[in-house]
Protein backbone atom coordinates (compact mmCIF):
# COMPACT_ATOMS: atom_id res chain seq x y z
CA UNK A 1 0.00 0.00 0.00
CA UNK A 2 1.49 3.29 -0.78
CA UNK A 3 1.45 5.93 1.59
CA UNK A 4 0.44 9.61 0.87
CA UNK A 5 0.80 12.28 2.77
CA UNK A 6 -0.82 15.45 2.32
CA UNK A 7 0.54 18.66 4.24
CA UNK A 8 -2.07 21.53 4.56
CA UNK A 9 -5.72 21.29 4.99
CA UNK A 10 -6.87 24.31 3.60
CA UNK A 11 -8.77 26.69 1.03
CA UNK A 12 -6.76 24.54 -1.56
CA UNK A 13 -6.96 20.86 -0.19
CA UNK A 14 -10.35 19.54 -0.42
CA UNK A 15 -10.42 18.51 -4.01
CA UNK A 16 -6.74 17.06 -4.17
CA UNK A 17 -7.51 15.13 -1.19
CA UNK A 18 -11.12 13.91 -2.70
CA UNK A 19 -9.82 13.05 -5.46
CA UNK A 20 -6.38 10.84 -3.95
CA UNK A 21 -9.55 9.10 -1.45
CA UNK A 22 -11.94 8.05 -4.70
CA UNK A 23 -8.97 6.69 -6.30
CA UNK A 24 -7.04 5.29 -2.98
CA UNK A 25 -9.33 2.07 -3.49
CA UNK A 26 -8.09 1.11 -7.44
CA UNK A 27 -4.67 2.32 -6.58
CA UNK A 28 -4.19 1.20 -3.12
CA UNK A 29 -3.46 4.37 -1.19
CA UNK A 30 -3.67 5.47 2.33
CA UNK A 31 -3.91 8.96 3.03
CA UNK A 32 -2.48 10.93 5.67
CA UNK A 33 -3.70 14.59 6.11
CA UNK A 34 -1.20 16.88 8.38
CA UNK A 35 -2.77 20.26 9.38
CA UNK A 36 -1.45 22.73 12.38
CA UNK A 37 -5.64 22.39 12.93
CA UNK A 38 -6.69 18.71 13.80
CA UNK A 39 -9.78 19.29 13.14
CA UNK A 40 -9.30 20.69 9.56
CA UNK A 41 -7.58 17.67 8.93
CA UNK A 42 -9.91 15.52 10.02
CA UNK A 43 -12.69 17.60 8.09
CA UNK A 44 -10.97 17.01 5.27
CA UNK A 45 -10.55 13.22 5.28
CA UNK A 46 -14.31 12.72 6.42
CA UNK A 47 -13.41 9.44 7.98
CA UNK A 48 -12.61 7.66 4.49
CA UNK A 49 -11.66 4.10 6.04
CA UNK A 50 -8.08 4.79 3.97
CA UNK A 51 -7.26 7.98 5.25
CA UNK A 52 -5.72 9.25 8.76
CA UNK A 53 -5.70 12.91 10.23
CA UNK A 54 -2.85 14.09 11.85
CA UNK A 55 -1.64 17.08 13.80
CA UNK A 56 1.12 18.78 11.76
CA UNK A 57 3.00 21.44 13.20
CA UNK A 58 6.00 22.33 10.50
CA UNK A 59 8.15 24.04 13.33
CA UNK A 60 8.36 20.61 14.95
CA UNK A 61 11.06 18.74 14.03
CA UNK A 62 10.28 15.64 15.44
CA UNK A 63 6.87 15.63 13.95
CA UNK A 64 7.86 16.64 10.38
CA UNK A 65 10.28 13.87 10.17
CA UNK A 66 8.61 11.34 11.38
CA UNK A 67 5.05 12.25 9.17
CA UNK A 68 7.69 12.44 6.20
CA UNK A 69 10.03 9.31 6.92
CA UNK A 70 6.46 7.18 6.28
CA UNK A 71 5.39 8.65 3.53
CA UNK A 72 6.23 7.41 0.09
CA UNK A 73 5.11 10.57 -1.08
CA UNK A 74 4.92 14.32 -0.18
CA UNK A 75 1.61 16.89 -0.83
CA UNK A 76 3.11 20.11 -0.23
CA UNK A 77 0.43 22.52 0.74
CA UNK A 78 1.80 24.87 2.98
CA UNK A 79 2.75 28.66 2.57
CA UNK A 80 5.53 29.52 0.02
CA UNK A 81 8.14 30.41 2.77
CA UNK A 82 7.74 26.44 4.32
CA UNK A 83 8.46 24.79 0.82
CA UNK A 84 12.29 24.90 1.20
CA UNK A 85 12.30 23.54 4.43
CA UNK A 86 9.64 20.44 3.21
CA UNK A 87 12.15 19.91 0.09
CA UNK A 88 15.08 19.06 2.17
CA UNK A 89 13.23 16.92 4.47
CA UNK A 90 11.62 15.14 1.34
CA UNK A 91 15.45 14.88 0.03
CA UNK A 92 16.65 13.58 3.57
CA UNK A 93 13.91 10.63 3.65
CA UNK A 94 14.26 9.97 -0.31
CA UNK A 95 10.66 10.87 -0.58
CA UNK A 96 9.31 12.33 -3.52
CA UNK A 97 7.42 15.87 -3.22
CA UNK A 98 4.83 17.65 -5.41
CA UNK A 99 4.11 21.86 -4.59
CA UNK A 100 1.91 24.17 -6.54
CA UNK A 101 4.27 26.79 -5.17
CA UNK A 102 7.02 28.66 -7.16
CA UNK A 103 10.15 26.61 -7.19
CA UNK A 104 12.50 29.47 -5.20
CA UNK A 105 16.10 29.56 -5.70
CA UNK A 106 16.33 27.36 -2.34
CA UNK A 107 14.66 24.44 -3.69
CA UNK A 108 16.03 24.81 -7.49
CA UNK A 109 19.57 24.21 -5.69
CA UNK A 110 17.95 20.60 -4.25
CA UNK A 111 18.68 19.24 -8.49
CA UNK A 112 21.51 17.48 -8.43
CA UNK A 113 21.28 16.37 -5.04
CA UNK A 114 17.88 14.74 -5.97
CA UNK A 115 18.87 13.52 -9.21
CA UNK A 116 21.97 11.93 -7.55
CA UNK A 117 19.43 10.01 -4.85
CA UNK A 118 16.45 9.33 -8.00
CA UNK A 119 13.65 11.81 -5.83
CA UNK A 120 11.74 13.94 -7.67
CA UNK A 121 10.87 17.42 -6.46
CA UNK A 122 8.08 18.77 -8.70
CA UNK A 123 6.70 22.14 -7.59
CA UNK A 124 4.26 24.71 -9.62
CA UNK A 125 2.17 21.77 -10.36
CA UNK A 126 -1.10 23.91 -9.65
CA UNK A 127 -3.52 25.94 -11.57
CA UNK A 128 -1.37 29.10 -11.92
CA UNK A 129 1.62 27.90 -11.75
CA UNK A 130 0.95 24.65 -12.98
CA UNK A 131 -1.76 24.52 -15.50
CA UNK A 132 -0.80 27.68 -16.99
CA UNK A 133 2.73 26.15 -18.10
CA UNK A 134 1.57 23.04 -19.30
CA UNK A 135 -0.81 24.54 -21.70
CA UNK A 136 1.45 27.12 -22.71
CA UNK A 137 3.69 24.48 -23.50
CA UNK A 138 1.64 22.43 -25.56
CA UNK A 139 0.65 25.69 -27.52
CA UNK A 140 4.03 26.50 -28.24
CA UNK A 141 5.32 22.85 -29.31
CA UNK A 142 2.67 23.14 -31.65
CA UNK A 143 3.53 26.18 -33.11
CA UNK A 144 7.14 25.41 -32.97
CA UNK A 145 6.57 21.90 -34.63
CA UNK A 146 4.61 24.38 -37.77
CA UNK A 147 8.04 26.23 -38.18
CA UNK A 148 6.34 29.03 -36.18
CA UNK A 149 8.14 31.92 -34.15
CA UNK A 150 6.64 33.64 -31.23
CA UNK A 151 7.18 37.59 -31.18
CA UNK A 152 4.65 38.09 -28.31
CA UNK A 153 3.44 35.83 -25.38
CA UNK A 154 1.25 37.09 -22.61
CA UNK A 155 -0.09 34.66 -20.06
CA UNK A 156 -2.82 35.99 -17.33
CA UNK A 157 -4.38 34.04 -14.46
CA UNK A 158 -7.12 35.18 -12.12
CA UNK A 159 -9.43 33.92 -9.47
CA UNK A 160 -12.22 36.00 -9.15
CA UNK A 161 -15.80 35.24 -8.05
CA UNK A 162 -17.96 34.57 -11.05
CA UNK A 163 -19.93 37.73 -12.46
CA UNK A 164 -22.96 38.51 -10.44
CA UNK A 165 -21.59 36.85 -7.34
CA UNK A 166 -20.30 39.28 -4.74
CA UNK A 167 -21.92 42.63 -4.99
CA UNK A 168 -19.19 44.55 -2.65
CA UNK A 169 -17.57 47.69 -4.22
CA UNK A 170 -14.08 45.94 -4.77
CA UNK A 171 -15.93 43.22 -6.57
CA UNK A 172 -13.73 40.73 -5.07
CA UNK A 173 -14.37 37.62 -2.48
CA UNK A 174 -11.82 35.11 -0.64
CA UNK A 175 -11.21 32.18 -2.34
CA UNK A 176 -8.02 30.78 -1.70
CA UNK A 177 -5.12 31.90 0.66
CA UNK A 178 -5.68 35.45 2.03
CA UNK A 179 -2.05 35.95 2.67
CA UNK A 180 -1.03 35.45 -1.15
CA UNK A 181 -3.96 38.25 -1.68
CA UNK A 182 -2.59 40.69 0.64
CA UNK A 183 1.19 39.93 -0.43
CA UNK A 184 0.44 39.25 -3.79
CA UNK A 185 3.11 41.68 -6.17
CA UNK A 186 5.47 42.33 -3.27
CA UNK A 187 8.28 41.62 -5.77
CA UNK A 188 7.07 43.60 -8.08
CA UNK A 189 7.59 42.78 -11.62
CA UNK A 190 10.09 42.47 -14.96
CA UNK A 191 9.66 41.62 -18.29
CA UNK A 192 9.92 42.17 -21.92
CA UNK A 193 8.40 44.60 -24.22
CA UNK A 194 8.90 45.20 -27.48
CA UNK A 195 12.13 43.33 -26.67
CA UNK A 196 13.36 45.94 -23.59
CA UNK A 197 13.32 44.96 -20.07
CA UNK A 198 11.23 46.86 -17.97
CA UNK A 199 10.72 46.65 -14.29
CA UNK A 200 7.62 47.97 -11.76
CA UNK A 201 8.68 48.23 -8.57
CA UNK A 202 5.61 47.08 -6.12
CA UNK A 203 5.02 50.42 -4.97
CA UNK A 204 3.89 51.04 -8.90
CA UNK A 205 2.48 47.61 -9.81
CA UNK A 206 -0.90 48.47 -9.18
CA UNK A 207 -1.07 51.43 -10.65
CA UNK A 208 0.41 50.00 -14.31
CA UNK A 209 -2.67 47.63 -15.63
CA UNK A 210 -4.10 47.32 -19.36
CA UNK A 211 -7.29 45.72 -20.27
CA UNK A 212 -7.35 42.17 -21.44
CA UNK A 213 -10.55 40.94 -23.10
CA UNK A 214 -11.60 37.69 -21.83
CA UNK A 215 -13.77 35.59 -24.26
CA UNK A 216 -17.32 35.79 -22.79
CA UNK A 217 -16.79 38.17 -19.96
CA UNK A 218 -15.49 41.14 -21.33
CA UNK A 219 -12.90 43.58 -20.34
CA UNK A 220 -10.92 42.88 -17.12
CA UNK A 221 -7.88 44.31 -15.62
CA UNK A 222 -4.41 42.89 -16.00
CA UNK A 223 -1.47 43.69 -13.92
CA UNK A 224 1.87 42.26 -14.52
CA UNK A 225 3.21 39.13 -12.35
CA UNK A 226 6.89 38.56 -10.57
CA UNK A 227 9.66 38.01 -12.70
CA UNK A 228 8.44 36.70 -16.66
CA UNK A 229 11.98 36.86 -17.85
CA UNK A 230 13.22 33.60 -16.51
CA UNK A 231 10.04 31.59 -18.70
CA UNK A 232 12.01 33.04 -21.79
CA UNK A 233 14.24 30.08 -21.71
CA UNK A 234 12.57 27.82 -19.63
CA UNK A 235 9.79 27.80 -22.67
CA UNK A 236 12.22 28.36 -25.34
CA UNK A 237 11.24 31.79 -26.24
CA UNK A 238 14.37 32.59 -28.58
CA UNK A 239 12.60 34.94 -30.82
CA UNK A 240 10.05 36.37 -28.33
CA UNK A 241 10.12 40.78 -28.09
CA UNK A 242 7.02 40.84 -25.42
CA UNK A 243 6.69 38.56 -22.96
CA UNK A 244 4.46 39.34 -19.80
CA UNK A 245 3.00 36.86 -17.33
CA UNK A 246 0.20 38.59 -15.27
CA UNK A 247 -2.76 38.59 -13.08
CA UNK A 248 -6.63 39.14 -14.04
CA UNK A 249 -8.97 41.50 -11.82
CA UNK A 250 -12.17 43.25 -12.13
CA UNK A 251 -11.88 46.76 -13.38
CA UNK A 252 -11.59 49.19 -10.37
CA UNK A 253 -9.88 46.62 -7.91
CA UNK A 254 -6.22 47.42 -9.01
CA UNK A 255 -7.12 51.42 -8.45
CA UNK A 256 -7.96 50.61 -4.49
CA UNK A 257 -5.28 47.91 -3.27
CA UNK A 258 -2.55 50.48 -5.12
CA UNK A 259 -3.76 52.85 -2.10
CA UNK A 260 -3.66 49.62 0.47
CA UNK A 261 -0.02 49.47 -1.14
CA UNK A 262 1.19 52.87 -0.91
CA UNK A 263 0.10 53.07 2.97
CA UNK A 264 2.22 50.38 3.17
CA UNK A 265 0.34 47.82 4.84
CA UNK A 266 0.99 44.64 3.15
CA UNK A 267 4.27 44.06 5.50
CA UNK A 268 5.71 41.02 7.29
CA UNK A 269 8.82 42.30 8.06
CA UNK A 270 8.12 45.32 11.52
CA UNK A 271 6.56 43.41 14.24
CA UNK A 272 3.73 45.30 15.73
CA UNK A 273 2.87 44.21 19.72
CA UNK A 274 -0.60 43.42 20.73
CA UNK A 275 -1.94 42.83 17.57
CA UNK A 276 -5.09 41.12 18.42
CA UNK A 277 -6.38 44.36 20.63
CA UNK A 278 -5.80 47.04 17.48
CA UNK A 279 -8.67 48.04 15.01
CA UNK A 280 -7.93 49.01 11.41
CA UNK A 281 -8.23 52.57 12.68
CA UNK A 282 -4.77 52.05 15.61
CA UNK A 283 -2.95 50.55 12.23
CA UNK A 284 -3.88 52.82 9.51
CA UNK A 285 -2.60 55.49 12.31
CA UNK A 286 0.70 54.00 12.70
CA UNK A 287 1.19 53.88 8.83
CA UNK A 288 -0.21 57.82 8.21
CA UNK A 289 2.56 60.67 8.35
CA UNK A 290 1.88 62.87 10.74
CA UNK A 291 -0.06 65.67 9.23
CA UNK A 292 -1.45 69.05 11.22
CA UNK A 293 -4.82 68.86 12.44
CA UNK A 294 -7.76 67.02 10.09
CA UNK A 295 -9.58 63.45 11.00
CA UNK A 296 -7.63 60.09 9.96
CA UNK A 297 -9.64 59.92 6.42
CA UNK A 298 -8.41 63.41 5.58
CA UNK A 299 -4.88 62.48 6.79
CA UNK A 300 -5.42 59.66 4.71
CA UNK A 301 -6.76 61.00 1.59
CA UNK A 302 -3.85 63.72 1.76
CA UNK A 303 -1.27 61.45 2.09
CA UNK A 304 -2.58 59.04 -0.74
CA UNK A 305 -3.69 62.16 -3.13
CA UNK A 306 -7.31 61.12 -3.45
CA UNK A 307 -10.18 62.73 -3.47
CA UNK A 308 -11.54 62.49 0.65
CA UNK A 309 -14.83 61.84 -0.80
CA UNK A 310 -14.53 60.14 -3.98
CA UNK A 311 -15.30 56.37 -5.10
CA UNK A 312 -11.78 55.20 -3.90
CA UNK A 313 -11.94 56.84 -0.32
CA UNK A 314 -15.70 55.27 0.03
CA UNK A 315 -14.31 51.75 -0.75
CA UNK A 316 -11.10 52.01 1.38
CA UNK A 317 -14.27 53.48 4.00
CA UNK A 318 -16.24 50.16 3.12
CA UNK A 319 -13.24 47.93 3.57
CA UNK A 320 -13.14 49.10 6.96
CA UNK A 321 -9.69 50.63 7.01
CA UNK A 322 -11.35 53.38 9.63
CA UNK A 323 -13.20 51.33 11.68
CA UNK A 324 -12.59 51.14 15.58
CA UNK A 325 -13.28 47.58 16.31
CA UNK A 326 -10.75 45.77 17.53
CA UNK A 327 -10.34 42.86 14.43
CA UNK A 328 -9.11 40.14 17.04
CA UNK A 329 -6.38 39.52 14.78
CA UNK A 330 -3.74 36.45 15.46
CA UNK A 331 -0.13 37.21 14.59
CA UNK A 332 2.53 40.10 14.68
CA UNK A 333 2.29 41.87 11.57
CA UNK A 334 0.06 44.35 9.36
CA UNK A 335 -0.22 41.60 6.54
CA UNK A 336 -1.88 39.24 9.78
CA UNK A 337 -4.31 42.25 9.91
CA UNK A 338 -5.60 42.61 6.32
CA UNK A 339 -5.72 38.91 6.22
CA UNK A 340 -8.09 38.89 9.23
CA UNK A 341 -9.72 41.96 7.40
CA UNK A 342 -10.01 40.55 4.13
CA UNK A 343 -11.40 36.84 5.68
CA UNK A 344 -14.10 39.52 7.26
CA UNK A 345 -15.08 41.73 5.09
CA UNK A 346 -14.45 39.80 1.28
CA UNK A 347 -16.82 36.89 2.09
CA UNK A 348 -18.29 34.62 -0.82
CA UNK A 349 -21.89 34.96 -0.21
CA UNK A 350 -23.63 31.25 0.39
CA UNK A 351 -24.41 29.90 -2.83
CA UNK A 352 -22.26 32.12 -5.01
CA UNK A 353 -19.82 30.75 -7.54
CA UNK A 354 -16.01 31.60 -7.61
CA UNK A 355 -14.34 31.20 -11.08
CA UNK A 356 -10.70 31.03 -12.73
CA UNK A 357 -9.53 32.39 -15.73
CA UNK A 358 -6.42 31.33 -17.51
CA UNK A 359 -5.49 33.58 -21.13
CA UNK A 360 -2.88 33.10 -23.07
CA UNK A 361 -2.26 35.65 -26.12
CA UNK A 362 0.62 35.15 -28.70
CA UNK A 363 1.22 36.61 -31.47
CA UNK A 364 2.99 34.24 -34.60
CA UNK A 365 5.29 34.77 -37.44
CA UNK A 366 5.94 32.24 -40.30
CA UNK A 367 8.30 31.97 -42.81
CA UNK A 368 5.90 30.57 -45.47
CA UNK A 369 2.21 31.70 -44.59
CA UNK A 370 0.21 34.46 -43.07
CA UNK A 371 0.85 35.78 -39.42
CA UNK A 372 -1.55 34.10 -36.15
CA UNK A 373 -2.44 35.77 -33.41
CA UNK A 374 -3.69 32.82 -31.42
CA UNK A 375 -5.77 33.46 -27.78
CA UNK A 376 -6.27 30.63 -25.59
CA UNK A 377 -8.93 30.82 -22.88
CA UNK A 378 -9.49 28.34 -19.86
CA UNK A 379 -12.92 29.53 -17.64
CA UNK A 380 -14.53 27.14 -14.81
CA UNK A 381 -16.72 27.98 -12.27
CA UNK A 382 -17.20 26.35 -8.56
CA UNK A 383 -20.07 24.50 -7.48
CA UNK A 384 -22.27 26.68 -5.74
CA UNK A 385 -21.65 26.42 -1.89
CA UNK A 386 -19.50 22.98 -2.86
CA UNK A 387 -16.11 22.60 -3.87
CA UNK A 388 -14.44 26.25 -5.79
CA UNK A 389 -13.33 26.12 -9.11
CA UNK A 390 -9.82 27.35 -7.35
CA UNK A 391 -9.77 24.25 -5.18
CA UNK A 392 -10.32 21.94 -8.34
CA UNK A 393 -7.55 23.79 -10.77
CA UNK A 394 -5.03 23.40 -8.07
CA UNK A 395 -6.00 20.03 -6.72
CA UNK A 396 -6.76 18.27 -10.28
CA UNK A 397 -3.58 18.24 -11.58
CA UNK A 398 -1.51 18.04 -8.13
CA UNK A 399 -3.43 15.02 -7.49
CA UNK A 400 -2.61 13.49 -11.32
CA UNK A 401 1.24 14.10 -10.98
CA UNK A 402 0.57 12.40 -7.96
CA UNK A 403 -1.02 8.99 -9.62
CA UNK A 404 1.74 8.96 -12.60
CA UNK A 405 4.95 9.21 -9.77
CA UNK A 406 3.15 6.33 -7.98
CA UNK A 407 2.23 4.31 -10.99
CA UNK A 408 6.10 4.83 -12.31
CA UNK A 409 4.51 6.74 -15.48
CA UNK A 410 6.79 9.81 -14.77
CA UNK A 411 9.99 9.23 -15.70
CA UNK A 412 11.78 12.15 -14.23
CA UNK A 413 13.77 12.88 -11.34
CA UNK A 414 15.13 16.04 -9.64
CA UNK A 415 13.37 19.74 -9.08
CA UNK A 416 11.29 20.20 -11.63
CA UNK A 417 8.17 22.46 -12.92
CA UNK A 418 5.43 21.04 -15.65
CA UNK A 419 7.18 22.21 -19.10
CA UNK A 420 8.55 18.82 -19.84
CA UNK A 421 6.28 16.65 -22.32
CA UNK A 422 6.34 13.46 -20.24
CA UNK A 423 4.32 15.41 -17.34
CA UNK A 424 2.32 18.22 -19.44
CA UNK A 425 1.00 15.62 -21.59
CA UNK A 426 -0.84 12.93 -19.82
CA UNK A 427 -1.84 15.87 -17.23
CA UNK A 428 -3.65 17.66 -19.88
CA UNK A 429 -4.88 14.45 -21.20
CA UNK A 430 -6.51 13.94 -18.02
CA UNK A 431 -7.76 17.42 -17.55
CA UNK A 432 -9.47 17.55 -20.61
CA UNK A 433 -11.31 14.02 -19.89
CA UNK A 434 -12.42 15.62 -17.19
CA UNK A 435 -13.90 19.26 -18.55
CA UNK A 436 -10.48 21.09 -17.80
CA UNK A 437 -9.73 22.40 -21.85
CA UNK A 438 -8.64 25.41 -23.30
CA UNK A 439 -10.57 26.82 -26.27
CA UNK A 440 -8.60 28.36 -29.07
CA UNK A 441 -9.35 31.21 -31.56
CA UNK A 442 -6.76 31.65 -33.94
CA UNK A 443 -6.59 35.01 -36.08
CA UNK A 444 -4.75 35.23 -39.27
Amino acid sequence: MKQILVLGAGRSAPFLIKYLLDNAEEHDWFVTVGDLSLEAAERAVARHPRSNAIPFDVNDVDMRNGAISNADIVVNLLAPVFQPMIANDCLVHRKHMVSASYCNPQVRDLHTDALRHGVLILTEMGLDPGIDHMSAMHLIEGIHARGGKIKKFCSYGGGLPAPGAVDNPLQYAITWNPRNVVMSGSDGAIFLEDGRLKIIPHHRLFTQTWPVDVMGLGMMEGYANRDSVTYQHTFGLEDVETLIRGTLRYPGFCETWSQIVKLGLPNETLSIPNLKDLSMYDLVSMFTPKHSGGSLEQRVASYLNINPTGAVMQKLKWLGLFSNESLGANGNTSTHMMVELLNQKLVMPQGARDMVILVHEMEVTYEHGPNEKITSTLIEYGEPGGITAMAKTVGMPLGIAVKLILNQELPLTGVQIPTHPAIYKPILSELASEGLAFQDVIEH
